[in-house]
């Protein structure tokens, strides 16, 4: 597929022989590597962004950035339209919910989760997860919102003007 035999017509023909001899090709080709790679990478590409861990919900946008990443998986506890509660995506009864999280605290060597809560559930019930985290040994909890959100100026009072 790379190799190749290369003739030696010219030297046998100065030196008066009339046998040929062969000898390799010491050339390697790259093109069908290259193209190879190439799939790959846009496989890769194409794929990396469906591979993340989620529960469909529809996020409250906002205008914050986003917090640095950490080397361990994140954590991800999500509270569905519905008002279900999902660990990764895992549906957990709320009268398990401090005793998993602590299990799973004490696995962990990071404290941080990252909360997801649909938009349209009461904050009253984000509240209560939010201190289930607390209570499970996650003290740093992240809130994950979609971007492009109203951003609050301070010159504004944030109500219709």
């Amino acid at each position: 597929m790379g190799a190749g035999v290369q003739q030696n017509a010219p030297e046998a023909r100065r030196r008066g022989r009339r046998r040929h001899r062969s000898r390799p090709m010491a050339e390697i080709n790259v093109t069908p590597f290259v193209d190879v790679m190439l799939v790959l990478l846009i496989i890769f590409m194409v794929a990396a962004p469906l591979m993340t861990v989620g529960v469909p919900v529809e996020l409250p946008k906002t205008a914050a950035g986003a917090l640095p990443g950490d080397d361990e998986e994140p954590l991800t506890v999500t509270i569905t339209a519905t008002g279900d509660v999902q660990i990764q995506t895992t549906s957990v009864n709320r009268a398990e919910l401090v005793g998993k999280l602590r299990a799973i605290a004490a696995e962990r060597s990071s404290d941080r989760v990252y909360l997801r809560a649909d938009g349209g559930i009461a904050y009253e019930q984000v509240m209560q997860v939010m201190g289930a985290l607390n209570a499970g040994g996650f003290t740093n909890v992240g809130l994950v919102t979609d971007t492009g959100g109203p951003k609050l100026d301070a010159g504004t009072t944030g109500q219709g003007e």
